[in-house]
């Protein structure tokens, strides 16, 4: 059987998009910082021909041969690489905010934790299958095959929430595993004490962190004047933040929107991203793409995406392979949720979690790794009849 082409051309697209955008939207961020205004535009140019390629050579493997091969080797590679990474020294591995986050090979960097989701998502999609099943259990029985789940999630969360302070990729992980989970064979209870669970664990991350509570915290103070109008005076005046800064990111970004307003200003032009989005080629790509194309063009990556992870849920549910099934539905929910967590920081719905865009922010890293799951649905696709 063939791949699915669908999946196959959506993806190029998205590449492509994502690298036009690397030019036009770092111009003044390129000279600003490396005197050259293609520097971004040829990295993610170079990496883009590269994950291309390396999608199109995964989906023509045989995945009753190499699907698992593959996935345990990035599921053990990247978990040494990144148990490793708060050992090794600093000439190799770049450091921000007291976080090591990618590991320097010359000229590449290099950042584990992309690759690892995937492998991630393979183990689960592997344990699952063996593990749970739809057999009636007690809410004991259930939490007692789950255990050693939570307890790698655990060490999952130290290595990434705490080791490289990073709790956004924790957030679409714990989403992978909750869905992957119930999808698998958990009841409904047991899903609804996970989520609870989850929220619990995101709550004391971010108590733990001052940073992380002054982000909240600006968060709120954009938005709390909105949301406390519907209550009382006197609870009203008791969530009132007063000593938060406004985030002007998160404004500049609403600014970008409203510039681009619904056809937008053009590729390559627009003023919001000369300097006021920093980071309008990673975290904030989408308010930059929304300032240069406008709603409409907003609304046409949507439904790629859109298009893209229905294609994959579609594998997902005819799969007659459990272990290709959990996993084309764990590479959704990846690629659904780190999209979503975006765009709702970009628009101020929730804090800003820094996750990039699957194929649209700036990242070797992010790219490449988003490309082999994408070969790997390819991969799969072969085995279903559509």
């Amino acid at each position: 059987m063939a791949t699915d082409r669908t999946i196959f051309f959506i993806s190029v697209v998205l590449i492509a998009l994502g690298i036009i955008f690397s030019l036009s939207l770092t111009t003044y961020a390129s000279l600003q910082t490396y005197h050259n205004e293609f520097h971004f535009f040829i990295r993610q140019f170079l990496t883009g021909v590269v994950a291309i390629f390396v999608m199109w050579w995964i989906s023509q493997l045989d995945p009753d041969r190499y699907f698992l091969p593959l996935g345990f080797t990035l599921f053990f590679l990247f978990l040494g690489l990144m148990t490793a990474m708060p050992f090794l020294p600093s000439s190799i591995v770049t450091e921000i905010g007291g976080a090591k986050r990618w590991i320097r090979l010359g000229p590449v960097s290099l950042a584990p934790v992309e690759f690892f989701k995937v492998g991630f998502i393979t183990f689960l999609a592997w344990s699952f299958s063996r593990k749970l099943d739809d057999s009636p259990k007690t809410l004991k029985e259930e939490f007692k095959v789950f255990w050693p789940y939570f307890m790698v999630f655990g060490v999952v969360t130290y290595l990434i929430a705490i080791m490289q302070n990073d709790i956004g990729q924790v957030l679409v992980l714990g989403m992978v595993l909750i869905v992957m989970g119930s999808m698998a064979g958990t009841s409904t209870r047991f899903f609804t004490i996970t989520m609870v669970g989850m929220i619990i664990v995101v709550i004391v991350a971010i108590v733990g962190s001052e940073h992380r509570i002054l982000r909240v915290k600006s968060w709120w103070s954009n938005i709390q004047n909105a949301v406390l109008s519907f209550l009382p005076d006197s609870l009203a005046k008791k969530l009132h933040v007063s000593d938060a800064y406004e985030p002007y990111q998160v404004s500049n970004a609403y600014d970008a929107i409203q510039n681009g307003g619904f056809f937008g200003q053009g590729l390559g032009n627009g003023t919001i991203k000369l300097g006021f989005l920093s980071e309008v080629h990673t975290d904030f790509i989408l308010a930059g793409i929304a300032e240069e194309i406008g709603l409409l063009g907003v609304l046409v990556i949507i439904a790629l995406f859109f298009v893209l992870i229905f294609r994959m849920l579609k594998i997902a549910n005819r799969s007659e392979n459990r272990v290709y099934s959990l996993f084309s539905l764990g590479i959704a929910i990846m690629f659904a949720s780190s999209f979503f967590i975006n765009s709702f920081g970009v628009t101020g719905i929730t804090p800003v979690k820094g996750l990039a865009v699957p194929f649209l922010s700036y990242g070797g890293s992010s790219l490449l790794a988003h490309a082999v799951a994408i070969g790997m649905i390819l991969m799969l696709s072969k085995k279903v009849k559509f």
